[in-house]
């Protein structure tokens, strides 16, 4: 039997809340509108009605190519793409073929530790995460969305109040051989885009749709591990390639790409070739199905549009673009492990959400000011927020002040606590002699009676040390 590696690359798409719509002054907030309610001629494709780009959505996609560590390039144009589908009125797309406003970028995720082959029968989904592995970005483009096919039993209707919405595309490398890894790349992308303001990156909402491309290809060698070290593999990439359309969760993505790498390989082992084609996903099913035959670039008939000049961008705007960029995710976390001293997960998880890494830090901030500070104090805050030992609806002031009462050394009245000890070694006698039979871990049920009769009013480490002596 052979061997086999997925290839992978991704194309994602995420509708940007600006105010107006891509090219004319159309509402660009949609949802929940009465469809067709939210359309002019320029968004209807009308004849005669010539598009404006939005200034604010080209600056939002530069802002995001520099996230993703992408050049921006110094010029850049718009193309039609031409394709015909009833939720496409012009019967073109306006959109970025060969000049795309940024390319060439990288973004760095926490990886599995997956050793190749990949055999038909080998489990794609167990990981660990571990290290690193940087991922490629080929570059990233702004458009405009198409409109959207409602389906009602036997008729298909079209709402055009999303025809026009601004939409970057990010298109990766095909760097991804295993459904973990996009799955986490896809989650940093999101929590990215979402610190960068410029999107709600919502899929329920479908203002973020995530579209896999997937291949699988042969590999003769029997050894082919990915090390810490290693770079992306040198290899013959196949000469087909699936692509699954419009999937608007992580969980189905990585049920996708698991079902379609199983299904390429069940082909393949019958010494047949895939066929290239766009295809759905059934999430009841949990399976892909086809739709139609997949295009290549020139059967889109790109050319320039005609109606929109191209764009020139000098240094100091794109060098200004930098400038604008808040502190973003990976950088938050090295900032509290390096300076705050927080674990490494923690740090993470705290920066998954940007309104809890700005609650948290304006706790720290206001830490400082406190006369006497605990060790550790940073990590303990965290750890408050992280499990919720304290609701983080409280304001800031109140969160710190509630947590420096708990954090506060306990004072113990020992003749109690000495009293309370000798209560219950009486009371739990069958403990006591497991105890005392080799079961040291039974002292922590002691500690925790004591605890509870003193009302926490007592520290744990002085509860622990004098019933060890009490029983030794």
């Amino acid at each position: 039997m052979a061997n086999y590696k997925p290839v992978i690359g991704l194309e994602v798409h995420v509708e940007l809340k600006t105010k107006s719509k891509m090219f004319c002054q159309c509402d660009a907030d949609y949802f929940g509108k009465l469809p067709n309610s939210n359309t002019c001629p320029v968004c209807l494709g009308l004849p005669g009605a010539l598009p404006v780009p939005n200034k604010k959505a080209v600056e939002w996609t530069m802002r995001i190519g520099k996230a993703l560590g992408c050049t921006i390039n110094s010029h850049s144009k718009f193309d039609r793409k031409h394709y015909f589908y009833p939720d496409l009125p012009k019967g073109y797309q306006i959109s970025q073929y060969d000049e795309p406003i940024a390319s060439k970028g990288t973004l760095n995720i926490p990886i599995s530790n997956i050793q190749f082959p990949i055999s038909k029968q080998a489990s794609i989904s167990k990981f660990q995460l571990s290290n690193k592995k940087t991922f490629r970005i080929h570059r990233v483009h702004l458009e405009e969305d198409t409109g959207k096919l409602l389906h009602v039993g036997m008729d298909t209707l079209v709402d055009f109040n999303r025809s026009g919405v601004p939409l970057v595309e990010i298109v990766t490398e095909p760097d991804f051989d295993n459904s973990d890894d996009v799955k986490a790349f896809l989650e940093e992308l999101q929590t990215i885009i979402r610190y960068l303001d410029v999107s709600g990156a919502d899929m329920e909402k479908g203002s973020m749709r995530l579209e896999p491309n997937i291949s699988v290809s042969r590999i003769s060698n029997s050894q082919y591990p990915i090390s810490k070290q290693a770079s992306i593999p040198k290899f013959q990439l196949p000469n087909y390639k699936v692509e699954v359309k419009n999937i608007n969760s992580f969980r189905f993505v990585k049920q996708a790409i698991e079902y379609e790498v199983e299904r390429q390989i069940g082909i393949l082992e019958k010494g047949e070739t895939p066929i290239q084609e766009t295809r759905g996903f059934d999430e009841k099913k949990v399976a892909t199905y086809s739709q139609r035959s997949k295009e290549q670039a020139h059967d889109y008939r790109y050319f320039p549009e005609p109606d929109i000049p191209p764009m020139e961008f000098s240094s100091e705007e794109i060098a200004l673009v930098a400038t604008k960029l808040p502190e973003l995710p990976g950088e938050k976390v090295s900032r509290y492990v390096g300076k705050l001293g927080l674990r490494h997960q923690d740090a993470y998880t705290l920066t998954r959400d940007k309104d809890t890494a700005s609650y948290f830090e304006d706790i720290c901030f206001r830490l400082k000011k406190e006369p006497t500070v605990v060790k550790n104090a940073y990590q303990l805050i965290a750890n408050m927020i992280i499990n919720k030992k304290l609701s983080t609806s409280l304001s800031s002031d109140e969160f710190l002040k509630h947590a420096l009462e708990q954090l506060a050394p306990k004072q113990t009245d020992e003749k109690t606590l000495d009293a309370v000890i000798n209560q219950e070694v009486k009371v739990n006698t069958k403990v006591v002699a497991d105890y005392k039979s080799g079961k040291k871990n039974a002292i922590m049920f002691l500690v925790g009676q004591v605890m509870r009769e003193m009302k926490g009013k007592a520290d744990p480490k002085l509860v622990r040390e004098k019933l060890i002596k009490k029983l030794t």
